[in-house]
């Protein structure tokens, strides 16, 4: 008897779920960065989500509870999927850096591109890529079949055949100026645009 759709949906999602479970593992175990006995910052969000965000370090407060998008930049974007009407628990949000070190250049290359995996895993429709230093590290990374995506705020553009991305600034420099969040949010509106056009197939 052939397994039906949800069936088949349900088996991506217990795969996806097994191999983050993996990659959590691993970077939990990777000793290639100077992090001392503090944990690293782990990606977290639906595992087969159509949004991802991806930002280029955690701040402190991502570190203390090691998870991405932790505090007031979460609490922010939260606000903002809803306004945007797209459901918060249909994104998945990780940081490039997930090593708490001192000097983000001290984190390992190595490390830096676990974030191919996830992209992998995850299969998103689009990348939220926040600030230029994220951007400029996705684009050294050379995601497979992917293009260069260009520092154009609120412009949605092809990341790879399956995949888009929208740039936007970093989420965590623009929560205490009314200038740069206002900048933030021109940008991440189109995100609304982007996804209120999808087919919801």
């Amino acid at each position: 008897m052939p397994a039906t759709d949800d069936e088949i949906r349900e088996k991506y999602l217990e795969r996806a779920i097994r191999e983050l479970n993996h990659l959590t593992h691993a970077v939990q175990e990777c000793d290639l960065c100077p992090r001392g006995n503090l944990m690293p910052v782990l990606g977290s969000g639906h595992p087969q989500a159509d949004v991802f965000l991806l930002k280029h370090a955690p701040t402190p407060s991502e570190i203390e509870e090691g998870v991405a998008f932790y505090g007031r930049a979460g609490n922010a974007l939260m606000k903002s999927l809803k306004r945007l009407a797209i459901d918060p628990l249909l994104v998945y949000g990780t940081v490039l850096v997930k090593c708490p070190v001192s000097d983000t250049d001290q984190s390992a290359p190595e490390c830096r591109a676990r974030v191919l995996e996830e992209l992998a895993i995850v299969m998103p429709r689009i990348v939220v890529v926040m600030g230029e230093p994220a951007l400029d590290e996705l684009n050294d990374l050379q995601v497979p079949l992917g293009h260069a995506v260009k520092p154009l705020p609120g412009i949605v553009q092809p990341l790879t055949p399956s995949c888009d991305a929208l740039f936007v600034p970093d989420i965590d420099r623009s929560l205490d100026d009314e200038r740069a969040k206002r900048d933030f949010w021109a940008a991440f509106r189109s995100l609304g645009d982007w996804y209120a056009d999808f087919p919801p197939y």
